[in-house]
């Protein structure tokens, strides 16, 4: 340990700095999400982390599915493997993890991109 905190002095660096180093892109920099609902993922800003407990309803083509809660529906991005092969129906209940996706052109329109998705 003292070889290596004598390395790193030398080197200017830190083990706050190694530690960073070493922490996967955008883990830090995505603020944790929050339960919320489909009312409030449609009035958020874009890139907004959220939390959807609800059920997938329809498949929309293209790795895109309208989602519902008790709230509303919206858009889904949900790329294949995240559904890691199990089947669902329109009754199932899931959590979806990801963020806002707004896209203003040739209108607005307000999208999930789901990161992560719980059964």
């Amino acid at each position: 340990m003292k070889m290596l905190k004598a390395i790193l002095m030398t080197t200017g660096l830190t083990v706050t700095g190694v530690a960073m180093a070493n922490t996967p892109v955008n883990q830090a920099a995505i603020a944790p999400a929050t339960l919320t609902t489909v009312k409030h993922a449609l009035t958020a800003k874009d890139n907004t982390p959220v939390k959807l407990h609800g059920q997938v309803v329809k498949s929309l083509g293209d790795e895109k599915y309208q989602f519902r809660d008790k709230t509303g529906s919206i858009t889904v991005d949900v790329d294949d493997e995240l559904w890691q092969g199990r089947p669902i129906s329109a009754n199932t209940n899931v959590t979806l993890i990801g963020e806002v996706d707004i896209d203003y052109k040739p209108l607005k329109r307000v999208e999930i991109e789901v990161d992560q998705v719980q059964f």
